[in-house]
């Protein structure tokens, strides 16, 4: 059977010795993050020089716009899951991604205006939406073109990482520039024109994934409800999530009582279905998962400093040169370009030879390295004295420490959601494992907040007080990072890797699942 499944993912051949349709997702995936990450370079300036509002008011706004953006794949999963497939919701949220970049464009008068500023909420709602649908079902759908046991999965993840960060480097570079330079227009308007071109990639290349991510009951889908087709009423669903996006990035408080009420469901939920569903294996794996899952939530915290509070020190505290602050949005992406490839044969190489770390003695060593970036600035900051300008040296140093930190962490964590995961929950585990982001990147807002400049006096106050919170934070990461290299065998046995199984990865997926467990390639049965 797992032979049997390798074929048919290598149907349309190989290239750098993984499915071409690998490649498709790369490139689709790093258009659509050059658009998000070019308009995130931008964003906590935009709101503060051009809409005037405060640090703290700036730092809860980002905060709750990019938690909403990993809280609603969630909702993108399910609908993927039980009715859309991931190919059809991929495609939905690239076309909402695109509409949202280009309202984005939109300057208005800036200041406070009402109308103005409506109008950039609502740019922000399909953002938000748009990458709901989007974001978990591709990295679904890379784990889908490998078998569970294949050793090449974390390599592959890595690869589609690598994607990811080639986007938004080149994002930062050139939207932060032009935005910072010529106009906030030009800057949000070229992550407009990046995002169509990754729709189109997906959309022209389609065949290269051989019927990966596609509904499982397409009749479901043309049935009339309400006079319309089903399919289509999910896609008014879509719409009507922008609608709600729309108020609730208005009202970041909300935010934070969304995550805190949707986190309990969605726990109870999943540990619910482990408990009273699941085999003990399956459940143990989710039980790890979930471990993972709640730990990423403090990385991704304090990580998430980059766009918001290290983007404005980077702008008021740092000797820069000439060169606009949100172009070193793009360092982080720049290292995971050049290390990703290193992470990814690091592992294989130690893989083959049965010494890989476990994945949570990555998260471990992820947490450390985090904290030792906030240390480096601090340490650096301090040396030449808080009165003078930070040398630019310590951005780049924080930055590889992060990034080194980052590359134990995400593409090791997309990959260990997709392995514990069983089939029919592969699209709902990888929303939580993106819920988990959304309730980070809120946190993060709140600790950019506690940097505001605006809360401290004096020369050279607002500098120390952003060290100091830094200090703070990488105190809990390097002891957290301790904690989960000391737990890590436990974590590792409920995962249960000696006993994966090829076939699980085929329960659950209908035709489709019938067809590669049988050796037949799915479009002979046209699935």
């Amino acid at each position: 059977m797992t032979k049997a499944y390798a074929q048919h993912g290598d149907a349309a051949g190989t290239f750098l010795g993984h499915p071409k349709g690998l490649f498709v997702l790369f490139f689709a995936e790093m258009w659509e993050r050059f658009s998000y990450y070019g308009m995130r370079a931008l964003l906590i300036f935009y709101l503060t020089k051009h809409w005037l509002f405060s640090d703290g008011e700036a730092g809860v706004i980002y905060g709750a716009y990019t938690a909403l953006v990993y809280i609603t794949p969630v909702l993108g999963g399910y609908l993927a899951d039980r009715w859309l497939g991931q190919r059809k919701a991929v495609l939905y949220g690239a076309i909402l991604l695109t509409f949202g970049h280009f309202i984005m464009g939109f300057e208005g008068d800036g200041g406070q205006d009402p109308a103005s500023l409506s109008i950039f909420w609502l740019a922000l709602a399909f953002i938000i939406v748009g990458s709901g649908f989007l974001k978990a079902n591709i990295s679904v759908i890379v784990g889908q073109l490998y078998p569970r046991t294949d050793v090449r999965r974390d390599g592959a993840y890595t690869i589609f990482y690598m994607g990811i960060n080639l986007g938004a480097a080149i994002g930062s570079l050139l939207c932060g520039y032009l935005g910072e330079v010529y106009g906030w227009a030009y800057g949000f308007g070229a992550a407009g024109f990046g995002m169509l071109a990754g729709l189109i990639v997906f959309v022209v290349f389609k065949p290269l994934l051989l019927g990966r991510g596609e509904p499982e009951n397409p009749a479901k889908l043309a049935e009339k409800k309400f006079g319309i087709k089903f399919e289509w009423l999910l896609y008014l669903v879509g719409l009507g999530a922008v609608v709600i996006c729309w108020w609730l990035v208005q009202n970041q408080a909300l935010v934070g009582t969304l995550l805190g009420l949707a986190g309990l469901i969605l726990v109870a939920y999943v540990i619910g279905t482990a408990v009273i569903k699941l085999p003990r294996e399956d459940r143990d794996r989710i039980f790890a998962a979930m471990f993972l899952i709640l730990g990423s939530i403090l990385f991704w915290a304090l990580f998430e400093q980059a766009g918001s509070s290290l983007n404005l020190f980077t702008d008021r505290y740092v000797d820069r040169g000439n060169v606009p602050a949100s172009v070193f949005q793009s360092i982080n992406a720049i290292y995971i370009v050049l290390l990703a490839p290193l992470f990814a044969a690091l592992w294989t190489w130690l893989g083959r030879r049965g010494m890989e770390p476990s994945t949570p003695v990555k998260f471990g060593l992820a947490m450390l390295q985090l904290g030792l970036g906030f240390y480096a600035l601090k340490w650096g900051a301090e040396a030449v004295g808080m009165g003078n300008a930070t040398p630019v040296l310590f951005i780049f140093l924080i930055y590889l420490f992060h990034t080194m930190g980052e590359l134990c962490l995400s593409p090791v964590g997309l990959s260990a959601m997709n392995r514990l995961a069983p089939a029919h929950m592969a699209s709902l585990i990888m929303g939580t494992w993106f819920f988990a982001s959304a309730t980070g990147n809120f946190v993060a807002g709140l600790i950019a907040a506690a940097t505001g400049s605006e809360k401290a006096s004096g020369e050279g106050a607002g500098k120390a007080l952003v060290l100091d919170v830094y200090s703070t934070i990488g105190l809990y990461a390097v002891g957290f990072g301790v904690l989960v290299i000391v737990v890590s065998p436990l974590i590792k046995k409920l995962m249960h890797l000696d006993t994966l199984s090829d076939a699980d990865a085929l329960a659950g997926q209908g035709e489709i699942g019938e067809a590669q467990a049988a050796g037949i390639h799915p479009e002979a049965k046209g699935a």
